[in-house]
């Protein structure tokens, strides 16, 4: 038998409050504080102390795993199952986003402290045609690399997203026995390898037309850009699959009952609806193929000159500028690697920043233009 303590006389029992179960308050920041401390002491009495530490990463991996541990007992405790739940899922989602950006800070780091001490205006207004070896990476020109990098990527873009939005289309919006197998198609070509897509255009196209003394079938950006449009292809199909998912099927329902057609309810609501996921869908597939090599070897194969007709004759690309002067042996011949790399950095960001610009939504400033106008009409 419990015995049940009364309580003391002219106090009230603390009424409970409503709180949500992401939110972080003071109390949970040093109870987590609390927690990392206490998991970092007691890796090191385990593993120096009692037993023999087999390195840096083995302590790393025990102290998280009983941080997690002790963050979930102690918010339990405090918070309830549910919260505790909540916390550590966060802190793994967390953990994990952390663990990919420091190796990519560091690699942005490295190209930028190599790169960015080299790297002169000149690079961007002539080509190698000119300079030695021997001369200063300063001298470096790119004029070539970046002229063949644009071309090839906005033919790229101009075969795949036409081709993918079409087929996105066809998967989500019609009814067609075909649409598993084009499906599967799909998924099975997201797993190609991008130096398999370069021998196959290498095999099929330019052997036969060198063989032929055909010149258009050989050597050029547009070999390249048939190599980069079946690696991006099934990137941009996907993504924009995805998307037009996620587009609400009461909008499809009262286009149609509306009167619309299916084709003018996909041209005039499905795809405006779906604009922004079609713009994210068109960065991934440039950031698929913008800096792919291994097709670039058997397609444009490369040159030191400038070439600014992409039908006609071999054309550089940075990605083959990076590859060709990073594996030399001289050290100055490497850092005009580095510095090619810097600029196709900058030069990918600068697509993607014009993507988002293109691609953003413009519903909300309209809103605030027909209210302003309205508002001036009433007045």
């Amino acid at each position: 038998m419990t015995a049940t303590l009364p309580r003391p006389a002219g106090t009230r029992p603390r009424p409970l409050v409503k709180r949500r179960t992401a939110q972080v308050t003071r109390a949970d920041q040093l109870a987590a504080l609390g927690c990392a401390v206490s998991a970092v002491l007691l890796t090191w009495f385990v593993l120096h102390l009692l037993l023999t530490s087999p390195g840096w990463l083995a302590d790393l991996v025990v102290a998280y795993g009983l941080y997690l541990a002790m963050l979930y007992v102690v918010t339990r405790d405090r918070l309830g199952r549910l919260a505790a739940a909540d916390r550590l899922v966060s802190t793994i989602v967390v953990t994990g986003a952390m663990g990919l950006l420091v190796p990519l800070l560091f690699l942005l780091g490295y190209i930028v402290v190599h790169g960015l001490p080299f790297l002169r205006w000149g690079f961007f207004g002539h080509d190698m045609s000119t300079v030695g070896p021997t001369d200063p990476v300063t001298a470096t020109g790119g004029l070539h690399a970046i002229v063949g990098t644009l071309e090839q990527t906005a033919l790229t873009l101009v075969l795949v997203v036409p081709l993918g939005l079409l087929t996105a289309i066809f998967l989500n919006e019609t009814r067609s026995r075909f649409r598993r197998p084009v499906r599967i198609m799909v998924d099975a070509m997201s797993g190609l390898p991008s130096i398999v897509a370069g021998l196959f255009v290498y095999a099929a196209l330019i052997i036969p037309g060198i063989q032929a003394g055909v010149g258009f079938f050989s050597y050029s950006g547009l070999m390249a850009t048939l190599a980069l449009t079946m690696v991006m292809l099934p990137t941009v199909t996907r993504t924009i699959d995805v998307v037009l998912r996620l587009v609400p099927d009461g909008l499809r329902e009262a286009s149609l009952a509306l009167g619309a057609s299916r084709a003018r309810t996909v041209w005039s609501v499905v795809l405006p609806t779906a604009r922004t996921g079609v713009t994210t869908a068109v960065i991934l597939g440039v950031a698929r193929v913008a800096g792919e090599t291994a097709p670039l070897l058997f397609t444009s194969f490369g040159a030191v000159f400038l070439n600014a007709d992409p039908f006609t004759g071999p054309q550089e690309s940075l990605p083959l500028f990076v590859y060709r002067y990073i594996k030399e042996p001289l050290e100055n011949v490497q850092q005009r690697g580095y510095v090619g790399a810097l600029v196709l950095i900058l030069l990918i960001f600068g697509l993607f920043a014009l993507a988002r610009l293109a691609g953003r939504d413009r519903s909300k400033r309209r809103a605030r233009r027909s209210t302003a106008k309205r508002s001036q009409e009433n007045r």
